[in-house]
Protein backbone atom coordinates (compact mmCIF):
# COMPACT_ATOMS: atom_id res chain seq x y z
CA UNK A 1 0.00 0.00 0.00
CA UNK A 2 1.21 3.65 -0.74
CA UNK A 3 2.17 6.14 2.02
CA UNK A 4 -0.49 8.71 2.15
CA UNK A 5 0.34 12.12 1.90
CA UNK A 6 -1.29 14.14 4.64
CA UNK A 7 -2.84 16.52 2.65
CA UNK A 8 -1.85 20.37 2.42
CA UNK A 9 -4.79 22.32 4.25
CA UNK A 10 -4.78 19.80 7.08
CA UNK A 11 -0.77 20.27 7.42
CA UNK A 12 -1.34 24.21 7.46
CA UNK A 13 -4.01 23.64 10.28
CA UNK A 14 -1.73 21.15 12.25
CA UNK A 15 1.19 23.68 12.06
CA UNK A 16 -0.74 26.90 12.61
CA UNK A 17 -3.13 25.33 15.46
CA UNK A 18 -1.56 22.29 16.86
CA UNK A 19 1.07 23.15 19.19
CA UNK A 20 2.11 19.98 20.56
CA UNK A 21 0.51 15.99 20.81
CA UNK A 22 -0.98 16.74 24.08
CA UNK A 23 -2.77 19.65 22.14
CA UNK A 24 -4.01 17.53 19.33
CA UNK A 25 -5.03 14.58 21.65
CA UNK A 26 -6.76 16.88 24.17
CA UNK A 27 -8.68 18.59 21.23
CA UNK A 28 -9.67 15.08 19.74
CA UNK A 29 -10.58 13.69 22.97
CA UNK A 30 -12.92 16.73 23.33
CA UNK A 31 -14.49 16.38 19.73
CA UNK A 32 -15.30 12.70 20.77
CA UNK A 33 -16.95 14.08 23.75
CA UNK A 34 -18.95 16.96 22.88
CA UNK A 35 -21.23 16.75 25.17
CA UNK A 36 -18.89 16.31 28.02
CA UNK A 37 -17.36 19.34 29.85
CA UNK A 38 -13.74 19.05 30.77
CA UNK A 39 -11.49 21.04 33.33
CA UNK A 40 -7.85 20.66 33.36
CA UNK A 41 -7.72 18.08 36.17
CA UNK A 42 -10.04 15.62 34.14
CA UNK A 43 -8.40 16.29 30.60
CA UNK A 44 -4.85 15.69 32.98
CA UNK A 45 -6.28 12.51 33.56
CA UNK A 46 -7.40 11.37 30.41
CA UNK A 47 -3.78 12.51 29.02
CA UNK A 48 -1.60 11.79 31.55
CA UNK A 49 -0.29 15.43 31.81
CA UNK A 50 0.07 17.47 35.06
CA UNK A 51 -2.97 19.50 35.55
CA UNK A 52 -0.90 22.56 35.02
CA UNK A 53 -0.58 21.57 31.52
CA UNK A 54 -3.76 20.22 31.25
CA UNK A 55 -5.04 23.90 32.18
CA UNK A 56 -2.37 25.41 29.61
CA UNK A 57 -3.89 23.48 26.61
CA UNK A 58 -7.26 24.21 27.19
CA UNK A 59 -6.30 27.90 27.12
CA UNK A 60 -4.68 27.20 23.84
CA UNK A 61 -7.53 25.73 22.22
CA UNK A 62 -10.00 28.09 23.83
CA UNK A 63 -7.38 31.37 21.85
CA UNK A 64 -7.47 28.90 18.62
CA UNK A 65 -11.33 29.03 18.87
CA UNK A 66 -11.72 25.14 19.12
CA UNK A 67 -13.32 25.44 22.20
CA UNK A 68 -14.96 27.85 24.92
CA UNK A 69 -15.89 28.10 28.56
CA UNK A 70 -19.04 25.68 29.30
CA UNK A 71 -22.02 28.11 29.92
CA UNK A 72 -22.79 27.38 33.39
CA UNK A 73 -19.18 26.65 34.16
CA UNK A 74 -16.85 29.20 33.59
CA UNK A 75 -13.60 26.56 34.65
CA UNK A 76 -15.30 23.96 32.89
CA UNK A 77 -14.87 23.58 29.01
CA UNK A 78 -16.58 22.36 25.68
CA UNK A 79 -15.77 21.43 22.28
CA UNK A 80 -16.84 24.72 20.40
CA UNK A 81 -15.65 25.23 16.94
CA UNK A 82 -15.61 28.70 16.33
CA UNK A 83 -17.18 27.84 12.82
CA UNK A 84 -17.92 24.83 10.30
CA UNK A 85 -14.94 25.22 8.68
CA UNK A 86 -12.70 25.40 12.17
CA UNK A 87 -15.15 22.18 12.73
CA UNK A 88 -14.83 20.17 9.42
CA UNK A 89 -10.88 20.84 9.70
CA UNK A 90 -10.96 19.00 12.99
CA UNK A 91 -12.79 16.22 11.41
CA UNK A 92 -10.46 15.79 8.47
CA UNK A 93 -7.45 15.94 11.34
CA UNK A 94 -9.54 13.06 13.23
CA UNK A 95 -9.59 11.14 10.18
CA UNK A 96 -6.21 11.44 8.96
CA UNK A 97 -4.80 10.87 12.69
CA UNK A 98 -6.35 7.55 12.71
CA UNK A 99 -4.38 6.76 9.38
CA UNK A 100 -1.53 8.49 9.83
CA UNK A 101 -1.08 8.79 13.24
CA UNK A 102 3.17 8.42 13.20
CA UNK A 103 3.53 10.81 9.83
CA UNK A 104 1.08 13.68 12.17
CA UNK A 105 2.95 13.50 15.11
CA UNK A 106 6.67 13.77 13.31
CA UNK A 107 5.19 17.38 11.42
CA UNK A 108 3.86 17.77 15.18
CA UNK A 109 7.53 17.01 16.45
CA UNK A 110 9.06 18.78 13.47
CA UNK A 111 7.14 22.26 14.42
CA UNK A 112 8.34 21.68 17.94
CA UNK A 113 12.67 21.54 16.83
CA UNK A 114 12.43 24.36 14.34
CA UNK A 115 11.34 26.58 17.51
CA UNK A 116 13.85 25.03 19.31
CA UNK A 117 16.45 25.49 17.06
CA UNK A 118 15.23 28.63 15.94
CA UNK A 119 15.61 29.89 19.89
CA UNK A 120 18.96 28.47 19.72
CA UNK A 121 20.27 29.96 17.41
CA UNK A 122 19.36 33.58 18.79
CA UNK A 123 22.18 32.45 20.75
CA UNK A 124 24.93 31.20 18.92
CA UNK A 125 28.03 33.72 18.91
CA UNK A 126 29.46 35.07 15.44
CA UNK A 127 33.04 36.06 14.84
CA UNK A 128 31.50 39.70 13.91
CA UNK A 129 29.76 40.06 17.68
Amino acid sequence: MPHATIPEDIRRFILARIASVPHLEALLLLRAHADLQWDAAALAERLYVSEKVAGAVLADLCRDSLCGPAPDAPARFLYQPASPALAAAVDQLAEWYGRELLEITHLIHSRLERKAQQFADAFKWRKDD
